[in-house]
């Protein structure tokens, strides 16, 4: 039979391109080893982390060889099995390549219900993008009642999740976002008390001086660059600043320039972490039960933008950074 494989072809200069994926045609041997299963790719996350691992460079994780094929989290369908943990027409996730069909043994993959959620919402908010923003909003975070959290990228799948969790928690939660479209989503579908549509905002400093008046407690950050410098000049005594992602720069082809955070830090004895939501493994038992029971309960609620078709993958990541998402992004094959 044949699969769909899209390849790395070019590593990226500033902004990917569609030019810098190649889409092939492979043969694929359906006759199964022991152990083989034989999958058919259902859903694929596209994610702005996956842009690191097009620069040949030192990361967390070994950078994407040219001419093999992306891989991100999916969602496949076991269409034929060797393996007795698996069983024709299981779902199953993991991180898999971008091929419409391709054999694996089965590590790392783990069993879905389609009767309990939909499949896509494994790629989101009971997948990475809800651990993520689970780990990183408890674990450096420590949110307690009545405090402020202010949340970059708020509308995306990540920071939609993070100020849901803070309302649930009993914060005071404020979402950055660039459209008034997406402002309004925040306020009336995930209950966040403010946002502030950084494409309209003149100056940052003064629409937090309004939309916090008491000061930000913990800062949600997914995004870098100017909008997270002006967070800076409203943090609190013993703040925490969660640094999750910085999409704003992820394509600069200069080092930015930036204010020193370093006075910041020292005079409010205020903490900044980074991090990676494998830090954080021990607790993903714990994180799913909890996302699970709020999702539910009807204390959680999330948003997608799906694009069809496999050959659309590339052009899917891309928009991720023209904020053509509202939520998870991924693609349905």
């Amino acid at each position: 039979m044949k699969t769909q494989t899209i390849l790395l072809k070019n590593r990226p200069k500033g902004k990917p391109c569609t030019s810098d994926f190649e889409l092939i045609n492979e043969d694929i041997d359906e006759s199964l080893k022991n152990g083989q299963i034989l999958l058919e790719t259902t859903f694929i996350s596209v994610d702005p982390y996956l842009r690191g691992r097009m620069r040949d460079e030192k990361s967390y994780v070994p950078p994407f060889e040219l001419n093999k094929p992306v891989s991100s989290g999916i969602i496949a369908k076991v269409v034929d099995s060797k393996n007795d943990k698996f069983s024709i027409d299981d779902y199953v996730s993991g991180r898999l390549d971008w091929k419409t069909h391709q054999i694996s043994n089965g590590e790392g993959l783990l069993k879905v219900d389609a009767q309990k959620a939909p499949l896509s919402a494994y790629l989101g908010i009971l997948g990475m993008t809800g651990l993520t923003a689970y780990c990183g909003l408890t674990q450096i975070g420590k949110p307690k009642p009545g405090e402020t959290l202010v949340v970059s990228g708020a509308a995306g799948a990540v920071g939609s999740v993070a100020g849901q969790i803070g309302k649930i928690l009993g914060l005071t939660v404020i979402g950055i976002a660039g459209s008034d479209e997406k402002i309004d989503l925040l306020k009336s579908k995930f209950g966040f008390d403010q946002g502030i549509n950084y494409n309209t905002t003149d100056d940052m400093k003064t629409a937090l001086s309004k939309a916090a008046p008491n000061g930000v407690d913990i800062y949600f950050d997914n995004v870098g660059g100017p909008i997270s410098e002006a967070i800076l000049f409203h943090i609190n005594t013993f703040a925490r600043i969660i640094n999750c992602g910085a999409i704003s720069v992820y394509n600069d082809t200069e080092l930015p320039k930036s204010i020193s955070v370093q006075p910041f830090l020292i005079k409010n004895s205020a903490l900044m972490q980074g991090f990676i939501v494998s830090n954080y493994e021990d607790t993903f038992p714990e994180a799913m039960k909890q996302l699970s029971e709020w999702l539910a309960e009807g204390k959680l609620t999330y948003t997608e933008t799906i694009v069809n078709g496999f050959e659309n993958t590339p052009k899917a990541f891309i928009n991720l950074f023209d904020g053509k998402n509202k939520g998870k992004m991924v693609v349905e094959v």
